[in-house]
């Protein structure tokens, strides 16, 4: 017998769970489906009574919103107050509307009155203020700390207080999933009540997820009666489908020039960037909380970060290694209203680098090819995520792109866990992209270096700390745009390449998904980063076109 290679033998396991897992993806007896048929010819088909999609991994915590979940995709069995519509605008969900007081620090909100949660109890204002209050103390990835208390006025009307205006509050309003007072214990989590398009049915931690269609959805029901997630790799995801158990599959760049009979490419563009974090201080400078070194003293200096930043030809990294799918990146928001279009540059220009490096003191005085200032070699170590090939491919990428002007760097995969108490002193290939500027204030912002992945590399800049502080107290998210640009890039100064190139960010990834050709999903939007399923932002409009 052939032995298989651990990734081969890897791969062959993960098809043969999938498999397993949609023959036994009959939900339990429920009070609408108690004959216990088995559901393959419809799993394997796909009809609009089910499809079956494998399209990243699950939530480990769970699917309780006051921890997090939906902050970077629709909640699913949950609804939120407003949303963002395929263009990325701002529109009502349970909200029918909203006010904001002149100092900015009152959010005045108007409920629907017609929203029931999916064990039949309505939704109040009460809850809403509820889920809001519970966020802010929870101290979970939901970011509600500038909420000084949240109250309902009467059964419509919820009046939500902040201690400072904040401009990006109202992301809040787009991502916090309304939770039902009555229903929200400890189990909430792997047992979500909501009144959003779905309720949970039934979940097998690890292999898959299936839901129904929420009867009481105050949107009428969803064009798909029950959808069953399988949490497989990419690599298995492409195999599910490409055997016809699944409709929707989330692939690798890689897989994407691929083909599948009755199903059609869907690229997506998207805001889910890769990029080198530097860490900004000189080496030894202080410790985290943790005691974990901080700084680098290569990286620390100016001219070594612009150079890494010209020297890397980021279309070439799109086309070799995202297969095309994909756009070059030179900040953490391309795409989006808030982006500075001025702090792009025209990268891969070698002698450019060599130019800044050489301005900067960095000379190779002894010929070994390798630039040293002060008796310091420039060099470094890019850490990466051992498991993503993506990221892998992009270290080694910059290796070689960056050996033509002197500097050299050495590649270490790692698991994330061996990752945090060096990412603060080595160069890593992070991933990062929301629909929310709260990401790039604490990306960018002094104040947010506390020794985890926030301001990993300890940047500082009072004066972009100032531009990010009159960005986040703007009155509006309209109004917040000049600063987040400015902060970016103003002709002056900016965290960009041009200015302090705290990061070299890489790329942009498209998502790419095959999707069975007798299923509508719709217009995308811009996604945020792969966590969450971003493409099922608009699920409840998937429809099934075909007999």
């Amino acid at each position: 017998m052939q032995r298989l290679k651990p990734k081969r033998l890897t791969k062959r396991l993960g098809v043969l769970l999938a498999g397993w897992m949609i023959a036994s993806c009959t939900p339990m007896p429920t009070a609408t489906d108690r004959d216990n048929e088995t559901q393959n010819s419809s799993a394997q088909s796909g009809s609009s009574e089910q499809i079956v999609l494998a399209i990243g991994g699950e939530s480990e915590e769970g699917y309780d919103p006051t921890l997090g979940w939906g902050r970077y995709g629709a909640p699913l069995f949950q609804s939120t107050l407003l949303k963002r519509d395929e263009n990325l605008d701002i529109v009502n969900d349970l909200a029918t509307d909203y006010t904001i007081s002149e100092d900015g620090k009152t959010w005045t909100v108007t409920v629907r009155e017609d929203a029931v949660f999916s064990d039949g109890e309505p939704l109040t204002a009460a809850d809403v203020a509820y889920t809001f209050n519970q966020a802010a103390q929870s101290g979970g990835l939901t970011d509600v700390t500038q909420l000084e208390t949240a109250t309902a006025i009467d059964e419509a009307t919820v009046e939500l207080k902040l201690k400072q205006p904040q401009s990006t509050f109202v992301n809040r309003l787009i991502t916090l999933g309304i939770v039902p007072e009555h229903a929200h214990g400890e189990d909430y989590a792997r047992n979500p009540i909501g009144s959003g398009p779905y309720k949970l049915v039934q979940w097998d931690e690890g292999q898959q997820l299936i839901v129904e269609a929420n009867p009481n959805y105050y949107d009428g029901p969803p064009g798909i009666q029950r959808l069953v997630f399988l949490f497989l790799d990419e690599d298995s995801a492409f195999a599910s489908a490409k055997a016809g158990q699944a409709q929707v599959a989330a692939v690798p760049q890689s897989l994407a020039v691929q083909t599948i009979e009755g199903m059609t490419l869907r690229d997506v563009t998207s805001v889910d960037n890769r990029g080198l974090l530097f860490p900004f201080l000189s080496a030894n400078s202080k410790t985290t909380p943790d005691g974990d070194p901080i700084g680098n003293d290569v990286t620390a200096d100016l001219a070594i970060r612009q150079a890494v930043n010209y020297a890397i030809d980021r279309q070439t990294l799109v086309d070799g290694i995202l297969e095309g799918y994909g756009s070059p990146a030179y900040g953490p928001v391309s795409g989006l209203a808030w982006e500075e279009p001025e702090a792009s540059i025209e990268d891969g220009q070698i002698e450019q680098a060599k130019e800044i490096l050489a301005e900067g003191g960095w000379q190779d005085s002894d010929g070994d090819g390798i630039v040293e200032k002060d008796g310091l070699d420039a060099e470094f170590t890019i850490l990466y995520n051992a498991s993503d090939s993506i990221r892998q491919a992009l270290a080694l990428a910059t290796v070689e792109m960056l050996e033509p002007i002197g500097i050299r760097v050495s590649v270490e995969g790692k698991s994330w866990d061996d990752i945090e108490p060096l990412m603060h002193s080595n160069v890593v290939v992070f991933g990062w992209g929301s629909h929310d500027q709260t990401e790039m204030y604490n990306l960018y912002h002094s104040q947010s270096a506390q020794g985890d992945y926030n301001n990993a590399g300890y940047y500082a800049n009072q004066a972009i700390d100032g531009l990010l502080d009159l960005a986040m107290g703007a009155p509006s998210e309209a109004e917040a745009i000049t600063y987040w640009q400015a902060a970016q890039w103003n002709g002056d100064q900016g965290v960009t390449t041009k200015g302090d190139a705290a990061w070299a960010w890489l790329v942009n990834l498209d998502h790419t998904y095959f999707v069975d050709d007798c299923l509508d999903v719709g217009q995308s939007q811009v996604e945020p980063h792969g966590h969450g399923w971003p493409i099922t932002a608009n699920i409840a409009d998937w429809t099934w076109t075909c007999p």
